[in-house]
């Protein structure tokens, strides 16, 4: 089988988007085994995930995401952008606001266009941060965890839990640069109180209006930026006294502009996405 595909990136952090509104790929092969073999970056396309556009009874449209190692996450700030950025570019879905149906529940993209009717950047609601430790899910005594002292090996870490749709860990550090991104981002992702993983990001207070984040993403590892997570660190800041409603994030792959909604309790996070190539692959 042939598959025509698109390959889209978000600050860094990269995704193959399939049309399989008619089903004929799944008939051929799964989800999780066709993720894996796409997205290695020695003898596939190579991307952090793949990006599924399916149909929907009750939205605009369905959108699902498998890791590159064949997990099935339930949302993704950076690959929903480079998803209604290709919907509307390419006259899939007429409208700039877009009702998704994700595994998060409804999330709302809009295109933000030049004056060639070009999607020059998108704004998401990535609807209320879940602060519940039973609903993220984290394991501990109290209702929610805010700077809560967890044990990783024989070293304490404060984690801030929140979940958009899917779960992150957030720890504040002095500085970034200097972090085992991946020794301690595998630790407290299969950490035993995280009974569904969890991401993790590391951020660096620069001042109330910018943070420095690096991630570690479940199911794909050390990735350039990490839309969902951007948004659950601005929270975790507010939250601790370190931002106020709205920050810039600044990640590897680029920037990213997050606001806190207090009236509503919303998210909203804008930010670029780009096309990188077109093409066909052989299954």
């Amino acid at each position: 089988m042939e598959l025509d595909f698109i390959k889209m990136e978000g600050l860094g952090n990269d995704f193959i988007i399939l049309d399989d509104r008619d089903g004929k790929i799944e008939q051929y092969k799964n989800y999780p085994a066709l993720a894996k073999r796409l997205c290695s970056r020695h003898f596939g396309i190579g991307a952090d995930g793949i990006i599924l556009i399916l149909d929907s009874l009750d939205h605009d449209i369905k959108f699902r995401i498998y890791n590159s190692d064949g997990s099935q996450a339930q949302m993704c700030g950076n690959g929903i952008r480079c998803f209604a950025k290709y919907l509307y570019e390419n006259k899939i879905i007429p409208q700039k606001k877009i009702r998704v149906d994700t595994k998060a529940g409804t999330v709302i993209p809009e295109v933000i266009t030049d004056d060639k009717d070009q999607v020059r950047s998108v704004r998401v609601d990535m609807g209320e941060p879940v602060l519940f430790c039973r609903d993220i899910p984290f394991e501990s005594q109290n209702e929610t965890a805010i700077e809560e002292r967890m044990m990783v090996g024989d070293k304490e870490y404060r984690i801030t839990a929140v979940s958009m749709g899917n779960p992150h860990a957030v720890i504040f550090v002095d500085d970034v640069e200097k972090v085992d991104i991946k020794r301690i981002g595998r630790s407290i992702e299969i950490h035993e109180r995280f009974p569904e993983k969890t991401n993790v990001e590391f951020i660096e207070v620069v001042n109330s209006g910018e943070l420095k984040m690096k991630v570690w993403e479940r199911g794909a590892g050390i990735t350039l930026a990490c839309g969902t997570g951007a948004c659950a660190s601005l929270v975790a800041a507010s939250l601790t006294g370190r931002a106020q409603e709205s920050a810039i994030v600044h990640l590897d792959g680029g920037d990213l502009d997050i606001h806190w909604d207090k009236d509503t309790n919303h998210i909203f996070k804008t930010g670029p996405a780009t096309l990188v190539f077109d093409g066909r692959i052989r299954i």
